[in-house]
């Protein structure tokens, strides 16, 4: 099956050739008192709700053309604990794209609509953990947002819907799966761009002899600003 990616505008020629050189090995080899160079290990998928993982994301949006995020109005500032000790739902209320949806149940497994058991993770490399907030509908769709604290205030990061969401940590990337309409899966890769999470790569891939095929987002896919869970 081919693989095909798109490399959004934007992205360092320098990572490109990282990445080249990290899937081609070295024609020539070692001479004979050449040492041999260090191993580094490569990140793999991390599921952070394990328990929708089978079920797999979304489309994502140019981000590079969105004023940077503003922090949410009408929350107080957070204590010394951080988003460790913030509560989801005020959270969700405070957050105009999702306080229709800060009622919803908290759901500990698939199966039915209501807000996922918030994760928290570093996604920035700054030490502190962002909180994931993933929220399912009846629809089948889902929404997930990205929420960072500084300086006691908060901002989403990261907006993004889609049907069944599956979201693994690559590193301290974030991939995001979910089944296409037509058949098969998308997968958004989101990077930390010093503004927001921002995507690098957006695939499309089908099985059988349809091979894959990357495809941006279009304005009703799931990670674009109009996007609606």
């Amino acid at each position: 099956m081919n693989l095909r990616f798109r490399i959004p505008p934007g992205v360092p020629l320098a990572a490109l050739a990282v990445a080249v050189l990290s899937a081609c090995g070295a024609t020539s080899g070692l001479g004979a008192t050449e040492p041999a160079p260090p191993v580094s290990v490569q990140p793999r998928p991390e599921p952070l709700w394990s328990a929708w993982s089978g079920s797999s994301a979304p489309g994502a949006d140019p981000t590079s053309q969105q004023p940077p995020p503003e922090p949410l109005a009408g929350l107080g500032a957070l204590g010394p604990g951080g988003l460790a000790k913030a509560d989801v739902r005020e959270l969700l209320r405070a957050d105009t794209r999702l306080r229709t949806l800060a009622d919803r149940p908290l759901v500990k497994k698939p199966g039915r609509p209501g807000i996922r058991p918030p994760v928290l993770t570093d996604l920035t490399g700054d030490g502190k953990p962002e909180m994931l907030v993933a929220v399912d509908v009846e629809s089948g769709r889902s929404v997930l947002v990205v929420y960072l604290e500084k300086r006691g205030k908060v901002y989403p990061v990261l907006f993004t819907a889609g049907r069944r969401l599956s979201v693994e940590t690559v590193g301290k990337d974030l991939l995001v799966r979910s089944p296409c309409a037509e058949g098969g899966e998308q997968a958004v890769r989101f990077h930390w761009d010093g503004t927001r999470m921002s995507t690098v790569s957006d695939v499309k891939s089908y099985g059988g002899k349809g091979g894959s095929s990357p495809s941006p987002a279009d304005p009703g896919s799931p990670g674009s600003p109009g996007a609606r869970p």
